[in-house]
This record gives C-alpha cells, structure tokens and sequence, in this order.
C-alpha cells in the first residue's frame, strides 16, 4: 500500500521533468546554480515548484549548499546530488569553490532543444562529466512529499542502488544527453521522473526506524493505515472514530503517533489531501465546481469553497481562471 499512496501522490502533485544540460568540465571548474525559484521562469514557467538534480557520469567533484551548515559532499562516477527545496547550491572540483551564477546558460535560444552542451574547461588534467535536469511540480495547496524531504539528498553510487534500475536510468541518461536523437527531450524528460522516484525510494530506504514526517510515516503501521484508508476513499464522510476503528487502535494512539510523524491531526491531514485533489480537478477544467465538491467530500458547494478559499487565498473559480 506504501507504493500505492506515494503514486497517488505524485500523480496529483503533476510531476513532470525538463530542460537538460550536458556538462563537460575540467580542473579548476566550478558552477554556482541559483535558487530554483529564480529560474524557474527560464526552465519550467508553468510549474509550482522546481527541483534541480545531476548526475555524475565521470570523474569527481564536489557538491555544496550555500548558507547551510552541511559539509561538502564527495561526488564521483554514479553519484546523483538533488536539491528538493531548490535551494542555491555550487558544483566543483574542490570544495569551498564560489563563482557567480551564469543566467544566460538558463536562457536557451528558441531554436534549440536539449540537452544543452555545456563545457567548464579550466584546462587541468582532471575531467569530470554530469548531466543536470530539472522536475516540476505542484507546492500548493499541499504536497506532503516535498515537505518531508532535506535540502539535499545524495545517492553515492547510482551503479549499485535500486537493484539495478538506478544504474539503467543512469546509462540511459548518458546515452540519450550524448547520441541526442529525435526525441530525446521528451526522453529526458521521463528520465527525469524516473530518477527522481528513484532517488526517493532510496531515501525513504535509508531513514532510521525512528524518523518521523509524511515518508517515515508510510511504514508506521498504524499511522500508514490510516493514510491509505483517506487516500483510498477521500470523499467519504470520515470522523476519527471511524478512522480509529478501521486502523485498530484508540483515537487517542492515533492522533498522538498521527501528529507526531506529520504534525497534525488526520482529520486536518484529510482536509488538506482534499484541497490537493480539488485543485488538481480546477486546473483539469472539466468539472464544475459542484462537482469537485462532492468528489472531495462536501455535501455543498458553499462550504466546499469556503475551505478551498481559507486553504489557498483564492476562491475555486479564481484558482481556476488563474491556471493554478
């Protein structure tokens, strides 16, 4: 059931990946990204959120979070470094390396597709080679992924994580960025998708039996259940005895293991999913708005757009016009 809700997830949230880069570097180099937020007009203009990612396909270098406390990471062939919150980061050779961030590079010519070749020659002996992609997707009303995820996450050997399915999205990568054939954005693209559910399915691997947010919560076993429960049947009248009942255990067992792991009630967690799924139903514009009300578990469109309103600051019909 834990894949079941982690795709139910990312199909509301509309994933999607793009734009790709294809470096080639050599010793001294070094790249400082921007905030994915400011080039998120360049790279993904429609998308809520954008997630920067590279994968090393040869040679070493350096991974760093600018403004943050956490060492530099040691990259070498395989390794993936994804920045979830889209924060600045730099890429280099050696650690403690700076530059300016380079805009222009963002900012492709119409007639061009990627990836975009890209070269960092510093002129020493040691090369080193990634290719950079970028995902989309929605931050609001409620991504319960995203908000559970760190500033950084690194795969160290991509070649050996994922049973191998890792290590083939990678070649495919390499094969596609390099060869560019007809179609290999589009291409990209979906490998962009796939790397990135890959990336999370080894991170979620590797949390300790103690850690808590909405990806550790999958596996608690009371907390999982009652996620698959609201996410299997969202517009069913729910209440937390009802809910408890259905999971095994008191309601006050399930608010306190609940709210430990995400921070709130599962009846407040509920209200959000529904938002989530209503919004994804506005932008869909198929549907009238009474519709989607009673989809997501209102018995009025009334009080329905009262807590879509109260939940994002825009009525359901200004989210829509807006192409939220």
């Amino acid at each position: 059931m834990k894949g079941d809700i982690l795709s139910d997830v990312l199909r509301t949230v509309r994933l999607s990946g793009a734009i790709f880069f294809d470096v080639e570097a050599s010793s001294p180099w070094v790249a400082e990204a921007p905030a994915a937020a400011s080039i998120a007009p360049l790279v993904m203009p429609s998308a809520q959120h954008v997630i920067e990612y590279h994968v090393i396909t040869s040679g070493f270098g350096w991974a760093t979070l600018i403004d943050a406390e956490e060492e530099p990471v040691r990259l070498a062939p395989g390794s993936i470094i994804m920045f979830p919150q889209g924060d600045r980061h730099v890429l280099s050779s050696q650690p403690h390396m700076r530059a300016e961030p380079n805009y222009a590079a963002f900012d492709q010519p119409e007639e061009l597709s990627p990836p975009y070749y890209i070269q960092n020659f510093g002129g020493g002996p040691e090369k080193a080679s990634m290719a950079c992609g970028f995902l989309g997707c929605d931050r609001f009303p409620f991504n319960p992924i995203i908000q559970a995820l760190p500033r950084m996450i690194h795969v160290p050997n991509g070649y050996s994580a994922g049973d191998g399915w890792l290590s083939n999205l990678i070649r495919s990568i390499m094969k596609e960025s390099r060869n560019k054939r007809v179609g290999s954005d589009c291409v990209l693209a979906r490998l962009s998708e796939l790397i990135f559910i890959e990336v999370l399915r080894s991170y979620m691997e590797s949390l300790s039996s103690d850690a808590t947010g909405w990806l550790a919560a999958l596996s608690d076993r009371h907390v999982g259940r009652a996620i698959s429960l609201l996410h299997a049947d969202p517009k069913r009248p729910w209440t937390l005895a009802m809910l408890s009942r259905e999971v095994g255990v008191s309601r006050t067992v399930l608010v306190s293991r609940f709210t430990e792991h995400l921070g709130v009630a599962p009846i407040t967690y509920l209200s959000s999913w529904r938002m989530q799924l209503a919004a994804g139903m506005l932008a869909g514009g198929g549907m009238t708005i009474a519709k989607i009300a009673a989809e997501v578990g209102y018995e009025s469109e009334a009080a329905f757009s009262r807590s879509f309103k109260r939940c994002t600051g825009l009525s359901p019909g200004a989210w829509r016009s807006n192409g939220k």
